[in-house]
């Protein structure tokens, strides 16, 4: 799993939030992990950037935005190249699906959380 570098999208410092409890996990099984929020912070050690990453060697996106707030990201999730999206309970999204199939990119409609805690990320 080490080599699946994973980028969280909608990173929050809030224990609550299922983005923050992601980036934990992914933690806890050794996954890097790079977390982007529309605020600075840090969890556990990982800081939550602002900017959008570039030139990252991210190997799976897994998105915590609803449907409404990802388009503004079709594009630059597309720009990173990952081998697969994970679209978390509550961030299905037919329209970027499509767009991420037509870009050679997997998607999957699951939750990282129960991915990790099966051993099937």
């Amino acid at each position: 799993m080490k080599t699946k570098k994973t980028l969280v999208i909608g990173a929050s410092e809030k224990p609550v939030r299922y983005a923050y409890k992601a980036v934990r996990m992914l933690q806890q099984h050794n996954v890097p992990v790079v977390a982007f929020g529309n605020r600075e912070g840090e969890i556990n050690g990982t800081p939550i950037h602002k900017v959008f990453p570039k030139d990252e060697d991210i190997h799976t996106v897994t998105l915590y935005l609803s449907a409404k707030n990802q388009d503004g990201f079709y594009d630059k999730i597309i720009d990173l190249k990952p081998q697969r999206v994970i679209f978390n309970p509550g961030t299905e999204n037919p329209e970027f699906e499509k767009l991420l199939a037509q870009n050679g990119i997997e998607t999957e409609i699951a939750c990282t959380l129960v991915l990790l805690s099966t051993n099937r990320f």
